[in-house]
């Protein structure tokens, strides 16, 4: 069986045509946004295509040619749209990396690409090539985004735009919008660099046609006002937000501000107000969790209200989601509890939130249904790096929790006999750069990708069951998804991260990191007395609550797929510690690794119940 979300709708383009034709279409004074000095302060259409055209001719007086690459170091900001559509707009090939990239792996990509200029937007990522600069041959110009030089950087980007400011005339400028618009289709935008859990990183090459085709589809699929506003936060390094959070929006006419830093996100929501937002699952994980805390924490009458509201919220999405509009004694106790309740949610999100989008890993159906009840609609979908990336997703036309929605235009999927997803269309990559072997191995002659994902289609929705290198085969030959185990248990207040772990084992376990703030109130509510976190969890009370905890999330599971053990982890799996990927995906193999003498200790002795209050 093969879905598919119906012919292409668009001639094979490119990112350069969407950009100039944003730029003449909407001339808008808030293209992008960014806080300075505590506002946030508009750049217009105009002004960015300024800065553009001038970096892109300031990159040509530096020698760089059409097909050179020029790697991209830097947090989201305006200078990192600028120095991306400079590099587009002058047929230069861009390569992002992860701000939070150590040295030796900047300077692996840096090689690897074959980079012979870097973008760099602060003095502490200046000092992080400056490290390797030595082992990088082809690297010939640093350019820092900062207004002063850094020790290591070459050029600032104003002093870049002023390189080609000092040579622009009409003839030149004609040259430039020619130039740019003379760019093919399959040429290559970009080289993505894929986190990969084992072995070295892979450049991901997508096309101009890759990416355009991709945002040609997402915008038929989710209604733009004209009007709107997306927070920018996940990566722009991430092919998720750089082709939704940047290129879509832009093509869209929407306006982009940038979060200061994933940890003022709420600050930035109830001060940008936006109407759509792009995340991975662990942020409304957070926001479910802070709303039950919150409820949980008030009166008991505010508590009962509160469990009103969500029941009878429930019953309306229940209705909604049957196509069916609620009515009645229904309809009116929802608008109360809307009144009541959800609107101080909606309030905390800025007040005007249309859309959420969730992608990068499956999102629990408990917590979508949630913000679905609650007036807040969260989109899933899915997609690869190698996919640019959208290959499904949820829309407002055809919406269903737990899956991650229909194929969108021009995309076909098809499950193969093993359960895995492959698809195939314009959304998908050209291939790893320099790695024939690692493509081959994923593309077949007829265009089909494979993803690696196990999955199933249904009525046209494509539901994911689980990573295929994920899936656990016990001892005694039971295959285990773990990923909707794992989102089932993070439903509990008290669990703030888990992974299930139990390939070739007689039986799965789960590593758990607790919900610290919930746990210790309900250590001080039982009057425990510790003096650190590890003491407390050594507690056999607080480890029983635990196992309760996740034993009740699980029980109504075959026997085979059921935790027999919970270990805890004191601290949360981190990025730096290597244990999740920049998607804030938990790395299993790692996780197993780093953590093999508790693990090991979980199966030295019998699994047995215990009881906590």
């Amino acid at each position: 069986m093969i879905a598919t979300g119906g012919p292409r709708n668009s001639e094979p383009g490119t990112l350069n045509q969407l950009f100039l034709d944003a730029v003449a279409r909407h001339d808008k004074p808030d293209a992008l946004q960014v806080k300075v000095g505590g506002r946030y302060e508009p750049i217009s259409h105009g002004a960015l295509f300024s800065r553009v055209r001038h970096a892109a001719m300031g990159l040509a007086e530096l020698g760089v040619r059409h097909g050179d690459r020029i790697a991209l170091l830097s947090e989201n900001r305006p200078e990192w749209a600028i120095a991306d559509y400079a590099c587009l707009t002058g047929g230069v090939i861009d390569v992002p990396i992860y701000p939070n990239e150590t040295p030796e792996a900047a300077a692996y990509i840096i090689n690897n690409s074959g980079a012979v200029a870097v973008f760099v937007s602060t003095a502490e990522q200046a000092a992080k090539i400056a490290e390797v600069r030595g082992e990088c041959p082809n690297l010939r110009h640093v350019i820092g985004f900062d207004g002063v030089r850094s020790p290591g950087v070459d050029h600032t980007l104003l002093e870049l735009e002023a390189k080609g400011a000092a040579v622009l005339t009409p003839a030149r400028e004609d040259a430039y919008r020619r130039d740019a618009l003379a760019v093919a289709p399959d040429h290559v935008a970009t080289i993505i660099y894929t986190s990969g859990t084992t072995g070295a990183p892979k450049g991901v090459m997508l096309t101009h046609d890759n990416l355009y085709s991709n945002v040609k589809a997402a915008a038929e699929v989710i209604p733009f006002s004209g009007h709107d506003t997306c927070l920018s936060f996940l990566p722009l390094s991430h092919v998720f937000e750089r082709m939704a959070g940047h290129y879509l929006m832009m093509a869209t006419g929407t306006s982009i501000a940038y979060a200061e830093s994933i940890d003022t996100v709420p600050l930035n929501l109830t001060e940008v107000r936006p109407t759509l937002v792009l995340s991975v699952p662990r942020l409304y994980e957070k926001m479910y969790a802070r709303v039950l805390e919150n409820a949980l924490a008030g009166g008991g009458v505010k508590k009962q209200i509160f469990f009103w509201a969500r029941a009878v919220a429930d019953r309306w999405a229940d209705e909604k989601l049957a196509g069916r509009e609620p009515r009645g004694l229904l309809a009116l106790q929802y608008a109360v509890a809307q009144h009541l309740v959800f609107s101080k949610l909606q309030a905390r999100t800025g007040g005007r939130m249309r859309y959420f989008v969730s992608g990068g890993a499956p999102l629990a159906p408990e917590i979508n249904k949630f913000f679905y009840a609650a007036g807040l609609v969260i989109l899933e979908g899915y997609g690869l790096t190698e996919t640019s990336p959208v290959i499904c997703v949820n829309s407002p036309a055809r919406f269903r929790i737990g899956t991650v929605g229909p194929p969108v235009p021009g995309v076909e999927v098809k499950i193969a006999a093993d359960g895995e997803i492959l698809t195939r269309g314009p959304h998908v990559m050209k291939g790893y750069h320099g790695n024939p072997q690692a493509t081959a191995e994923v593309l077949d002659a007829d265009g089909w990708f494979a993803t690696g994902d196990i999955g199933a289609i249904e009525d046209g929705f494509l539901r994911i069951t689980d990573r295929k290198k994920d899936i656990i085969v016990t001892a005694g030959g039971k295959n285990i998804a773990p990923q909707p185990i794992e989102n089932e248990i993070k439903t509990s207040k008290y669990v703030s991260q888990v992974v299930m772990i139990g390939d070739k084992r007689k039986y799965p376990v789960v590593l758990v990191v607790p919900n610290w703030e919930q746990l210790e109130k309900w250590a001080k509510y039982k009057n425990l007395i510790w003096t650190d976190r590890a003491q407390l969890l050594a507690m056999p009370t607080v480890h029983a609550k635990m196992q309760k905890e996740v034993f009740a999330k699980t029980a109504h599971l075959a026997r085979f797929e059921q935790p027999k053990k919970v270990g805890l982890l004191e601290h949360e799996f981190t990025l730096e510690k290597g244990e999740l990927t920049p998607k804030l995906k938990v790395k299993r193999r790692a996780i197993d690794r780093r953590y093999q003498d508790a693990i090991d200790a979980l199966y030295r002795e019998e699994p047995a119940t215990v009881e906590a209050g």
